[in-house]
């Protein structure tokens, strides 16, 4: 399960934010996760709540935003929104789709006390 490899990653992030800015901890996070990264956002947040337990992080709010993908038609030259890497074109029905963006994490906010 990658994703409790992710949330380490990001509670060391955070740890070192909270070192930096002083703050005593964290009640909501804001998070983005492009639709075409390999991430399943129930098991990011279970994991989020298992990692964080007795932290700083404990009890915080994690929200997570899933952005359409990005993709660039190679028929008709379209830079265009999909749901899933295999969609067609909603441009012109071509099926030649070169992604360009949707495999992203990003923390986009974060409310701290």
């Amino acid at each position: 399960m990658h994703e409790l490899t992710l949330c380490d990653s990001l509670i060391e992030i955070l740890a070192q934010e909270r070192a930096t800015r002083r703050f005593a901890s964290v009640r909501r996070l804001r998070l983005e996760i492009g639709r075409f990264g390999c991430i399943d956002p129930e098991a990011l947040a279970y994991a989020f709540d298992v990692s964080t337990r007795g932290t700083f992080l404990d009890g915080a709010l994690l929200e997570i935003e899933r952005p359409a993908g990005r993709a660039h038609c190679l028929d008709c030259g379209a830079d265009v929104e999909v749901e899933t890497r295999l969609d067609a074109c909603p441009a012109c029905g071509g099926e030649r789709l070169s992604p360009t963006g949707g495999d992203e994490m990003r923390l986009i906010e974060m409310e701290v006390a």
